[in-house]
């Protein structure tokens, strides 16, 4: 069967441009995301107001932590994908796409009802301030009523950099995020329909990248093809995905749970507190564009090789993604540092919300590489079959060490700066872990056997 003009094998050539030439469109395609993501916050604060922005923040951390444990188990799934791709192995592939799609349709489903459902009682556990409370419901709710799109397109793009196509999702993403941004300025700047018109135009561009996204998948001949008819659960598969994908996904979602608990305690601080840290959280999440792509490549690259049973190829791979990735995001933070009050003016002119978002960007930003060493070597992980040792490190240090050092230090010193450097402590901790697993374990050997 025929490999159609985007997908990459990345078991042959030049590793380093193999490694490159997949995450930079991969980089370009996470950048798009996260300016459809921000995009929200900036034209709600700019136009609707400080309140209108707190809601839109308190609503942030709890969409991360439910749509980031499917997101990050679509991830994980891809894995099942790219070994029987980089194997040859093009029927396991067929059966691992559709067998992940049926999962995504059952699980978008799920999330929705929850969501919607939930979304008041959870915002109230929160802590979410009653003065904010109508803009962060009505926003979460017309949001979670669209998560399937948002689920489904993750699934999607996972089957394509699973193969190593990363072009075409940076194509829909730039129509989709060209998308929301005029849908945003029509109908929260033109029309001030108010919070909750945000959340419709992002599911609307989530939606448009998810349809074709799965136009491209149905294409005729490749060696992923996806038909309605083939949609259904594989027992086998289901059992690989589930065995590499469901660690990805704790291991996402429980770093979403200590941020539910972060923003939990930035409410009690206010809405300025509110407005300004949500204002740093989606510039931050720009950050992740660099370090996301190299992690993701790194999952593709490493599962393709030991695939192939080219394991001298994924260490060397493995070597040069995580260095490109450390250096990328420390540069990055260094200029966040220095241009930190011209990033939190985008999103408000407020004197109070300009003083805590620089206070918190100039606790953080500088860690950065850090954060990228244990993103990366997580990515390394997952393509290695081991994706059960970062979602352990995770859970230890990012979730439980995380949200002990949070309730201890804000019972005793109730400043916001103390809340901040939570993030760089836990970063360096679960960095210094890696380093250690690295060096002592003999990671990419032992690995796995896939099922036959």
């Amino acid at each position: 069967m025929p490999q159609p003009a985007g997908t990459k094998n990345m078991t042959t050539g030049n590793y380093r441009r193999a490694i490159i030439d997949f995450a930079m469109p991969l980089m370009l395609s996470l950048l798009f995301q996260q300016l459809y993501n921000a995009a929200d916050s900036l034209i709600v604060g700019q136009f609707l107001g400080k309140a209108a922005l707190a809601g839109v923040a308190s609503s942030g951390t709890l969409i991360l932590l439910l749509v980031n444990f499917f997101s990050g188990a679509a991830l994980g799934a891809g894995v099942v994908v790219a070994r029987y791709f980089g194997a040859g192995d093009y029927g396991k592939v067929s059966r691992a796409v559709h067998t992940n799609i049926a999962l995504g349709l059952v699980s978008g489903v799920a999330l929705s009802v929850f969501g919607v459902a939930m979304c008041p009682a959870i915002l109230r556990w929160l802590g979410t301030a009653e003065s904010v409370m109508p803009q962060s419901v009505s926003y979460l709710r017309f949001y979670f009523a669209g998560v399937l799109a948002n689920i489904l397109y993750n699934i999607f793009n996972g089957i394509l950099d699973a193969v190593g196509d990363s072009r075409h999702p940076l194509h829909y993403l730039i129509i989709s995020s060209c998308l929301n941004i005029a849908l945003d300025l029509l109908c929260v700047g033109v029309f001030r329909w108010g919070v909750w018109s945000a959340a419709v135009a992002t599911v609307i561009s989530q939606a448009v990248s998810a349809v074709l996204c799965l136009h491209h998948l149905m294409e005729k001949g490749t060696v992923y093809q996806v038909s309605f008819r083939g949609v259904r659960f594989h027992r086998d598969m289901l059992r690989q995905i589930v065995k590499y994908g469901l660690p990805t996904g704790v291991q996402y979602s429980v770093i979403g749970f200590a941020n539910v608990l972060v923003q939990a305690n930035i409410n009690t601080f206010g809405a300025d507190a509110m407005a300004a840290c949500g204002a740093y959280f989606k510039i931050e999440s720009f950050v992740f564009v660099p370090i996301t792509s190299f992690a993701m490549a790194m999952t593709t690259f490493v599962g393709q090789n030991l695939g192939a049973k080219e394991f001298a190829r994924a260490k060397r791979g493995a070597r040069f993604g995580i260095l490109s990735a450390v250096g990328m995001a420390e540069l990055v933070g260094v200029a966040m540092f220095f241009a930190a009050p011209w990033f939190v003016r985008l999103f408000s002119s407020d004197p109070n919300v300009i003083a805590i978002g620089v206070l918190q960007f100039r606790t953080e930003t500088l860690f950065y590489c850090l954060l990228a060493f244990s993103h990366s070597v997580a990515g390394v992980c997952r393509g290695a079959g081991k994706a059960v040792v970062p979602m352990l490190v995770m859970l230890c240090v990012w979730c439980v060490f995380r949200i002990a050092y949070i309730t201890v230090i804000m019972h005793y010193i109730h400043e916001i700066q103390y809340l901040f450097w939570a993030y760089p402590i836990t970063w360096g901790i679960s960095s210094v872990i890696f380093c250690i697993y690295l060096c002592r374990s003999d990671w990419l050997h032992g690995l796995d056997k896939m099922e036959s």
